[in-house]
């Protein structure tokens, strides 16, 4: 068996790319890194003889199985930092998790042009409520924990659905509800790991007895994939973490807009 070159500039390094880059979002935004991997990944395993219908499916279980381990790394850097608000990941968490699996089955059923464009609408939103800077009303505050926990299972359902930690919603609602920006991609960098860990058993579960997917697939997951981008996204998320504590917060949100838009460009383009 020989090497084939072109699988290594084609895959290899500009997986181990994306990787580095995704892991530094992850940190830098509290975001899991996926918003930045669906997109490409939907790109480049159409090339990977994944079938079609099963092609954002795939892409979004593999973003999952990166964000397993970043999810740890950023976790750890944004823990040094202080910053997250523990009791409020244990109140979100139980809905997160009943969250996910829903959203992961949910994700089973829906065809891959309207999954892709449900993906893009939810990350405008977002992209636009932080471009507008509105400030919230100086007394809202997070809700109680029956509040927390239904907020959770709203992220939990997005989450698995387009293949993202949860800070893409998270972080805008805590900075609605008066949490400060730092503290609050800190704390959503903490969620991601819950999240990243029911989403994959739910992908790996609904895309078991999937026909026509590549060796290497585990359901919807693709584990060459996972393999390149997540051995560079450990190194790079602690960098971004430690880069988010010292940007300023209209920056911060800027980076995070702008971001989100280019994606959703991208993901448009790509199913229609």
């Amino acid at each position: 068996m020989t090497f084939d070159p072109s699988l290594l500039l084609q895959f290899i390094i500009p997986l181990l790319l994306l990787g580095a880059l995704s892991g530094l979002l992850a940190g830098l935004l509290g975001v899991g890194g996926g918003l930045v991997l669906v997109p490409v990944l939907t790109w480049m395993l159409g090339a990977r003889d994944v079938p079609g219908e099963a092609l954002v499916q795939t892409a979004i279980g593999t973003a999952f199985g990166v964000i397993l381990f970043t999810s740890i790394s950023s976790l750890r850097a944004h823990q040094k930092t202080g910053n997250i608000k523990w009791s409020v990941v244990l109140q979100f968490t139980p809905g997160i998790l009943l969250g996910t699996l829903i959203g992961s089955k949910i994700a089973h059923w829906i065809p891959t042009r309207e999954l892709g464009l449900f993906f893009s609408g939810c990350i405008v939103f977002s992209a636009v409520q932080m471009l507008l800077d509105k400030k919230p009303a100086p007394s809202r505050e997070l809700p109680g924990a029956a509040g927390l926990f239904g907020v959770g299972g709203v992220i939990g359902v997005l989450s698995a659905l387009v293949g993202a930690g949860g800070g893409f919603i998270a972080v805008p609602f805590m900075a609605w509800c008066n949490v400060n920006l730092k503290s609050a991609v800190s704390t959503s960098a903490a969620m991601g790991f819950p999240i990243a860990v029911f989403s994959t058993v739910g992908y790996v579960w609904n895309g078991w007895h999937i026909n026509g997917m590549p060796a290497g697939s585990l359901g919807y997951l693709y584990l060459p994939a996972i393999a390149c981008l997540a051995s560079m996204s450990v190194l790079t998320a602690p960098v971004g973490a430690r880069l988010s504590q010292r940007l300023a917060v209209k920056t911060l949100k800027r980076i995070f807009a702008v971001m989100l838009l280019i994606l959703a460009a991208v993901m448009l383009r790509k199913v229609y």
